[in-house]
């Protein structure tokens, strides 16, 4: 029997999301599912560094979230920048995108951009005739659920600590728990994934092997190529570090190597969802994550979909925040 996304399912009161940030980040609550024993233990997110061995690694994503959302100057059109091609060339989202033929302008900040291209997707090619200014002119993408604009402290709070890499539409949001001193004490490396829109777009199909993941690209040094191989469990911070390893894992061939110990540059599409075997990733701290989507189902992968439900059904009698200012889950 196919498993189908509405198993992925589970109730939460819109009172849980969190639409704001605590005022301590290392304040959050901790949900702890423990894989062998099905035990699952409600602690505090400053209770993290007692679940690690002494041989662990834990991985983060140090992308940096870019204020892409952009307004024209006569307030009619709201742009995505999705991908930057070139110093002058944007992929983005335009809404409302039916007259945003090529050839048609738009104006933000007294910069002019024209549609050179339609993608297949509805995406548009924009070309500038100079640079413009996000951190001026943009504005935070936040998540739809927060049902709310965003304000100037969320430059700070809606991004990790370790954030330096520029790219990401949306924060990778199991980093944000962190603070510099709760970090410097533990062993860490890095990678980068630029969080895409693709992360909000719902599962719509029936039949979850049917669902087309969306692409997203990424960065791991040598570096941390050799710590992973060297470590003996790793610990991915987020989806997005466990989507990576678990990518470039698959492409390992033979010995005792987690991954290849080399750079590794491209882009994925890997879906995990139960049954599958992980190959890199042995722990998860992440935030607890939409009904029915990719990312409960890659948790639900790790742990088991009974136990996971079980844990969100914890969580909501437990009145846990959720999403991405919310509280967080540790799998291990």
């Amino acid at each position: 029997m196919p498993l189908r996304t509405k198993d992925f399912d589970y109730h939460l009161p819109d009172e849980l999301i969190a639409s704001r940030p605590l005022a301590e980040r290392a304040a959050s609550r901790m949900l702890v599912v423990h894989r062998e024993s099905g035990r699952i233990e409600h602690r505090m997110f400053r209770d993290f560094p007692e679940f690690l061995r002494a041989d662990d690694l834990l991985v983060l994503n140090d992308t940096k979230v870019i204020p892409a959302r952009l307004f024209s100057d006569d307030g009619r059109t709201e742009l995505l920048c999705l991908d930057r091609l070139s110093p002058l060339e944007w992929r983005c989202l335009v809404r409302p995108g039916k007259r945003m033929k090529p050839g048609r302008t738009v104006s933000v900040g007294g910069i002019t951009g024209t549609v050179t291209e339609v993608f297949e997707n509805g995406d548009r090619l924009i070309r500038w005739d100079a640079p413009v200014d996000l951190n001026e002119h943009g504005h935070l993408a936040l998540p739809h659920y927060m049902g709310r604009e965003d304000e100037l402290s969320d430059r700070d709070r809606y991004q990790t600590v370790f954030a330096r890499e520029e790219g990401a539409i949306a924060a990778p949001t199991a980093g944000l728990h962190f603070t510099p001193e709760m970090l410097g004490n533990l062993t860490h490396a890095f990678l980068t994934l630029h969080v895409g829109v693709g992360t909000f777009r719902p599962v719509s199909v029936e039949v979850v092997s049917d669902h087309i993941m969306h692409s997203e690209k990424y960065a791991v040094s040598v570096e941390t190529a050799h710590r992973v191989n060297a470590a003996g469990r790793v610990v991915a911070v987020g989806t997005t570090v466990t989507r990576v390893l678990e990518a470039i894992g698959r492409q390992a061939v033979g010995g005792d190597q987690r991954i290849e110990e080399k750079e590794h540059v491209g882009a994925t599409d890997i879906f995990i969802h139960p049954p599958y075997d992980f190959r890199v990733v042995g722990g998860l701290l992440t935030n607890f994550h939409l009904p029915q989507s990719t990312l409960i189902m890659l948790v639900s992968a790790l742990a088991g979909q009974d136990l996971i439900l079980e844990a969100y059904r914890k969580a909501v009698e437990e009145r846990y925040r959720f999403y991405s200012y919310g509280d967080c889950m540790l799998v291990i």
